[in-house]
C-alpha cells in the first residue's frame, strides 16, 4: 500500500454542489465512496474536503481497504454535440437569460443535477 502523502497528492475529481435549501455547499469525491463533507462557503467546503480526504485515506489504511487511484479521464474531452427540438432550444436559451448564465453553463447545471 502507498502512503498517505502519496494518495494526497494525486488529483482525483472534486465535486461540489450548492445546497439551494439549506444554504452551503456540499463536496465529495466520486472516486472515493463515501467520502464527502460540507461547508457555508466554497472556501470552507474545499478546505473541509481536504480534512475529510485525509481523514477517508488514513481510516482505509488503518483497516487495510483498498484506495482506488483517480479515475482516467482521458478521450473524454468534455464536449458533445446534441441535436434538440428548436422548442427545446428556444425555452433553454430563455431559461439561461433569466438565470443571468450562458446556455452552455445553464446545461451543464441540469445534466449534473440530473446524472
Amino acid at each position: 500500500m502507498n502512503t498517505l502523502e502519496y494518495y494526497m497528492n494525486l488529483s482525483y475529481k472534486m465535486e461540489i454542489i450548492k445546497d439551494e435549501q439549506e444554504g452551503g455547499y456540499t463536496v465529495a469525491f466520486p472516486d472515493l465512496k463515501g467520502c464527502l463533507t460540507c461547508g457555508n462557503t466554497i472556501e470552507q467546503a474545499i478546505i473541509n474536503a481536504e480534512d475529510a480526504k485525509r481523514e477517508w485515506f488514513i481510516a482505509c489504511m488503518e483497516i487495510n481497504c483498498p484506495i482506488p487511484e483517480p479515475s482516467n479521464l482521458k478521450g473524454y474531452s468534455g464536449q458533445f454535440k446534441l441535436r434538440i427540438p428548436k422548442s427545446l432550444h428556444k425555452e433553454l436559451a430563455e431559461n439561461a437569460k433569466a438565470e443571468g448564465v450562458s446556455m452552455n453553463q445553464y446545461c451543464a447545471t441540469i445534466l449534473a443535477k440530473n446524472v
